[in-house]
């Protein structure tokens, strides 16, 4: 009896765009406060920007929450997603107050919140039957390598070249996710 090969296409698809997203996200993961400690003195400043990060994903989650399922294309909802946060990392270069560090925070927690359940959704839309486990488990392997490789270059670009560089970096993949899947045919996502 022959072995059963997957070959889930938009699968494949949203697992390497999505992996060079998650790859571009851990570059700044715990060196969020090290940037943050360089214009705004305290710890508490640090959690009230990632409080605000938060909340405005939960709040804009709630309302994709109860408009997304409308929408024909999901994928745009995760393109949506990953222009936002490409424009907050840009605009994190220009960052320079607790406040205009929350208003990011916000724009970011937007982008989190449209793309992320829409990524989701796609994902489970394409599922193979009866592999569900496996597909999931496999994406969080690859999620977890991205992670650990993205949280290492970001380091390391940090040292040598600086925040800016690394927000930039951060944008050009969230760039290379964006038309990586605005590309792709409609009829694989």
């Amino acid at each position: 009896m022959a072995k059963k090969q997957t070959k889930n296409n938009a699968l494949r698809a949203l697992f390497v765009y999505n992996a060079v997203f998650v790859m571009a996200i851990s570059m700044l993961g715990p060196l969020y406060a090290v940037y943050v400690e360089k214009f705004v003195d305290g710890v508490t400043a640090i959690t009230i920007s990632w409080a605000a990060f938060l909340i405005s994903t939960s709040v804009f989650t709630y309302i994709v929450s109860k408009t997304g399922d409308r929408m024909k294309e999901k994928k745009h909802l995760m393109l949506a997603g990953y222009l936002a946060r490409m424009l907050g990392w840009i605009l994190l270069i220009f960052v320079h107050s607790l406040e205009t560090l929350i208003l990011v925070q916000v724009l970011l927690g937007i982008g989190e919140a449209l793309g992320t359940p829409a990524f989701h959704a796609i994902f489970a839309e394409h599922l193979d039957r009866n592999e569900h486990i496996r597909e999931y488990s496999n994406w969080l392997l690859i999620a977890n390598i991205t992670s650990a490789i993205g949280i290492i270059l970001g380091g390391i670009v940090v040292d040598n070249l600086g925040f800016r560089t690394l927000f930039l970096i951060m944008a050009t993949l969230s760039m290379v996710t964006f038309f990586g899947i605005l590309f792709k045919p409609k009829k694989l996502l």
